[in-house]
């Protein structure tokens, strides 16, 4: 996929460097050298592999053969076959997923363990569950310290490793064996979400107490991070297997899936409490890191949001990706807008009345969450409609609910996400689009430091680089 802009520029980072509000899913700014693709040995022998149990990783190094993806060029017939060496690419965030084993060891990483009692954080569960792909059944070429390697996002390969470079063989047929259909916008929002938001899998949920120890926070943006991971060609040979990529259906299905995995996520007692407290992971973090005024002309420090019918002083529900399917469900399925709204608001006003009842709310919203999913995986979103999207981000209707910094951070992600999808897809120019860098920049600016984010002033710059987006049509 041909990017269209000087992509991603959150807290001053660029293209070369991975987003810092990314960096909570990307656990811990992660860097470092891995092991080269040169170095790697040839594919295991087709034979060897089928001895083992269904469903057994056999490791990076089994598909680093040059015959393979282990080639120092991207000069495959087929496939790029230079895949390994741009999982390991230490210049950009693509390599990020390499590198992930290795950040357990650095400084930063031995002191979060100090403070959470943990002895070692690269031989700790708690870590590895999204530090290194999580496989019940390891092959002999297996390494933990191949962090989060192929298989992690394609699957358990010993079922499919000689299926898929046979003569003959075609992608359906890899999958029907346990190859990760990730040309799918739920599946692989599912198998992303894992780590990059979390799940009730052993090691894959950074509670808060993991943040106050000094772990990023945790944020999430389907089309973003499968850009920066991205590691094939989306050529004519790759349309005719897998289709065309629609960036824009990628953020939707993304937005509907986040908010039903903090949904489920929150249904769960283990996960959702903390001894008296209720687990803070769920709640807007700048609602309460706020700076405090308690001299008698204190100030009240909070915006009203008419997305959220709580008590004042409440901490409430981080409503980000509630607030993005506001604007999507508008435009893509407007007969499901009024209940999803009204659905929304029912879960926040419920948190104040108890966690029984909060939880029946949330079971209600959760099922229009996964409704959505559906229906958005089907949906075209052609130039029209994404612009109209857009639009009604910074419109009248949604733009007042950006009064805590998580959902202004969505907000931007969205709008450069989906203008990308459209010089993706041809209907909007290179040039065109980069004469708008600066207004989302401008955007960008708005939300670089939490510590000084002011949401009318972000209102302001979102309105203004939409309005000029909106030339474009």
């Amino acid at each position: 996929m041909q990017m269209g802009i000087d992509f991603y520029r959150i807290r001053g980072w660029t293209l070369n460097r991975l987003p810092a509000l990314a960096a909570g899913a990307f656990c811990i700014a992660l860097a470092g050298v891995a092991l080269f693709a040169s170095t790697l040995a040839a594919p295991e022998p087709v034979e060897a592999a089928s001895e083992l149990p269904k469903g057994t990783y056999l490791g990076v190094a089994t598909c680093g053969g040059t015959t393979c993806h282990g080639r120092q060029e991207a000069d495959g017939e087929i496939v790029r076959q230079d895949e390994i060496m741009r999982w390991q690419e230490e210049s950009t965030p693509g390599g990020a997923h390499s590198r992930a084993f290795r950040v357990l060891k650095e400084p930063r990483s031995i002191a979060i363990a100090k403070r959470l009692g943990i002895k070692d954080a690269a031989s700790s569960q708690q870590c590895l569950g999204c530090h290194a792909t999580p496989a019940a059944r390891k092959g002999p070429r297996f390494q933990l310290g191949d962090g989060v390697g192929c298989e992690a996002c394609h699957g358990a390969s010993s079922e499919w490793i000689s299926a898929h470079y046979a003569v003959g063989a075609n992608h359906a047929k890899n999958v029907s064996l346990g190859l990760t259909p990730l040309e799918n916008p739920k599946v692989r929002a599912s198998n992303c979400l894992d780590c990059h938001f979390g799940s009730a899998k052993s090691g894959q949920f950074v509670d808060h107490r993991i943040m106050a120890a000094g772990h990023p926070r945790i944020s999430f943006e389907l089309d973003l991070f499968s850009t920066l991971q991205q590691h094939h060609d989306e050529d004519v040979d790759y349309v005719r297997r897998k289709g065309r990529t629609n960036s824009v259906r990628f953020w939707a299905v993304g937005q509907s899936m986040a908010l039903e995995r903090s949904l489920n996520l929150f249904s769960k007692p283990a996960l959702a409490t903390e001894g008296i407290f209720p687990e803070f992971y769920f709640y807007d973090c700048h609602s309460c890191h706020r700076r405090i005024y308690d001299e008698t002309t204190a100030r009240p420090t909070s915006v009203n949001n008419p997305g959220r019918p709580i008590p004042e002083g409440m901490p409430p529900y981080n409503d980000e990706n509630m607030i993005m399917l506001s604007a999507a469900i508008r435009v893509a399925a407007p007969d499901l807008a009024g209940q999803f709204d009204a659905r929304s608001k029912a879960f926040h006003t419920a948190m104040a009345k108890g966690r029984k009842p909060a939880l029946e709310a949330a079971a209600r919203l959760r099922q229009t969450a996964v409704t959505l999913a559906d229906r958005f995986s089907r949906a075209s979103f052609g130039k029209d409609q994404t612009f109209r999207i857009m639009e009604t981000i910074a419109g009248e209707a949604i733009s007042p609910r950006f009064t805590d910094y998580e959902g202004s951070v969505q907000a931007v992600m969205a709008i450069d996400t989906l203008l990308n999808g459209l010089v993706n897809s041809g209907q909007v120019s290179n040039a065109a689009a980069t004469s708008l860098r600066g207004q989302i920049n401008t955007a960008y600016t708005a939300v670089d430091d939490p510590n000084s984010y002011q949401p009318l002033k972000f209102r302001r710059a979102l309105g203004s680089a939409v309005r000029t987006i909106r030339a474009l049509r």
